[in-house]
């Protein structure tokens, strides 16, 4: 299935990047120096900025011009998305998911005809990180995101998590945040059904629990209707790390039985105490 280009959409200026965060490497993750080179650079969040200067290391790769004969255009074309001008990043990362693409199709016609028919299509993990200590992911999920070949990642996924990622892998960021979202839910659809058909072994990391308001449902939807085979491998969702790190007991015998999770914006019509108190 063809990757489209879609036309931009209003983004605001992300704020800006020192000059020393777009040296980037133009193949898969940075070294070990880059990454302490990156915390250095990192704002206080935890967490995947959309502005961030280690997103845009982690992502260089995808930048390579198709024609580039060195990694200089492959800088220069992340600094250009990276200092303001992400209307044209889908543009800039579509020759380089083109071509990684191509090279899975190639590595999984060479299987077919090697191996008598045994490549067939690849998998989908849906991973929940939590609430990003690396230490509160299942062992599952460990082991899924070191034998990931492509990471497709969320704003909310922490920096600590993304560091258990292979060398060999790539990241690509598909987070949102309000009056930005990177790609549309509809172009990660396709994203995940485009290199899993390539035979990919493609992880998506999602922050909390992916089926916890984290659209994990239409994505297992849409793949398994193509015919993709689906693990979701679930993660501690918010209301309960959070209510763990603070020690309040979300159930507590004679005091409170049950407990209510619901979206802010429609949670006045489903708890009629949502006015004086939001879990």
């Amino acid at each position: 299935m063809a990757l489209a280009l879609r036309a931009p959409r209003f983004q605001p200026l992300p704020a800006s990047i020192p000059a020393t965060s777009t040296a980037f490497a133009s193949t898969a993750r940075p070294s070990s120096s880059a990454a302490t080179a990156t915390a250095i650079c990192a704002t206080a969040s935890p967490f995947t900025e959309a502005t961030s200067s280690s997103r845009y290391r982690r992502d260089a790769w995808s930048y390579t011009a198709q024609d580039s004969s060195s990694s200089s255009s492959a800088a220069a074309a992340a600094a250009a998305a990276a200092s303001g001008r992400r209307d044209d990043e889908i543009a800039l990362q579509l020759p380089e998911l083109r071509r990684l693409l191509e090279a899975l199709r190639a590595s999984r016609g060479k299987g077919l005809e090697g191996e008598g028919g045994g490549g067939g299509p690849g998998r989908v993990a849906l991973v929940g990180t939590g609430p990003g200590d690396p230490e509160l992911l299942t062992l599952k999920a460990v082991r899924a995101i070191e034998a990931a070949d492509l990471v497709l990642y969320d704003r909310l996924v922490s920096n600590e998590v993304l560091d258990l990622v292979a060398d060999g892998a790539r990241l690509l960021y598909v987070g949102k945040t309000a009056g930005y979202h990177s790609r549309t839910q509809e172009e990660i659809h396709e994203l995940l059904l485009s290199f899993a058909e390539a035979g990919a072994n493609v992880v998506r990391l999602k922050g909390g629990d992916p089926l916890v308001f984290g659209r994990g449902g239409e994505e297992m939807d849409f793949l398994q209707q193509q015919g993709i085979r689906v693990e979701v491998i679930p993660g501690i969702t918010s209301a309960s790390g959070i209510a763990a790190e603070l020690g309040i007991p979300l159930t507590h015998r004679g005091v409170a039985t049950r407990y209510l999770s619901c979206d802010v914006a429609d949670c006045s019509s489903c708890c009629p105490l949502s006015k004086h108190a939001f879990l």
